[in-house]
């Protein structure tokens, strides 16, 4: 089902799951902040997670504990292009009766065990905002699920809660996709196994060259990662951003300030969260794009190993 963008595709999935108010979905405390608006504005509450400080995604030996008589659903966000460990968040799921809605927003294509992003919860988001590996030349997104009753509910929400015209049956928004923004969707997804193969190039060159000093993403056996983004970490991340930048070299920070520090937070987000603290702070997103050469990752590279 398209919808208008990321956050409404988040959003509308948890609605049409019709959880009772105020129940808890368990997510990761190092998300972009999308993700723990979507639970907000579904009328539930966010209850964070620490990451795996290897892979920045959820870690499921943490999910247990964090799971009380309120809890009904956990969303994994597969983050920077990397799936998360889906085997052990759907077994946990399925023992304790929760639901998964996968937050797809960065891993268009990405796998685990041979099975892709959006296939494995009940019902799933993806953007495709520009910057994604699958982006449009604006706003977009898209809810995904093979249950037809979710389907079906998820459809009439997007469009003012109406099935049939003029009628509305539940309270609903106006989040359609817009026409030309899925006509080039359409042209780009042509392309999507190119985009994802020289992403996957770049970050291998990146693996290969940059010293070790840095802290760069796991590889693992049975992903399939994407490289929406190719992070690395290193303590004095501000000072090597400028290093970079009088290199001209531009890079970013995904991100820098986590979801329990950010204002429009205090009162919803409680606990404290060195993990994610530590990622946050030491983390920084190198040049990754289908237009990004081989000569230029290895001028990167070269400046990361003189820094």
């Amino acid at each position: 089902m398209g919808v208008a963008n990321g956050l409404d595709a988040l959003a509308l999935s948890l609605r049409a799951l019709e959880l009772p108010p105020m129940s808890e979905v368990i997510v990761p405390s190092n998300t972009y902040i999308a993700t723990i608006l979507a639970i907000v504005q579904a009328g539930l509450r966010p209850v964070l997670v620490e990451p795996d400080i290897r892979t920045y995604n959820i870690d499921p030996r943490l999910v247990e504990a964090a799971i009380s008589s309120r809890t009904k659903a956990i969303m994994p966000v597969h983050l920077y292009g990397k799936l998360s460990d889906m085997e052990a968040l759907t077994a946990i799921a399925r023992e304790r009766g929760l639901f998964v809605v996968e937050d797809c927003a960065q891993a268009h294509g990405a796998s685990f065990r041979g099975r892709r992003a959006g296939s494995w919860g009940d019902i799933n988001a993806f953007s495709f905002y520009p910057t994604k590996n699958l982006g449009a030349l604006g706003d977009a997104g898209a809810i995904v699920t093979d249950s037809d009753a979710l389907a079906e509910k998820a459809r009439a929400l997007r469009n003012y809660g109406s099935r049939v015209k003029y009628v509305n049956e539940v309270v609903g928004v106006n989040s359609r996709l817009d026409e030309l923004q899925a006509g080039f969707l359409r042209i780009k997804l042509r392309r999507i196994e190119e985009i994802t193969e020289r992403k996957r190039h770049i970050a291998a060159i990146y693996a290969q060259e940059i010293p070790d000093t840095f802290v760069k993403p796991v590889q693992q056996d049975g992903y399939f990662d994407v490289f929406h983004i190719y992070n690395v970490r290193h303590a004095a991340r501000d000072s090597l951003r400028e290093y970079l930048l009088c290199r001209g070299i531009k890079t970013d920070v995904h991100y820098p300030v986590p979801p329990h520090r950010q204002e429009c937070m205090k009162g919803i987000l409680e606990g404290t969260f060195p993990i994610s603290e530590k990622i946050h702070s030491t983390i920084v997103s190198l040049p990754i794009s289908l237009a990004t050469t081989d000569q230029e990752a290895l001028e990167v590279c070269r400046a990361l190993s003189g820094f």
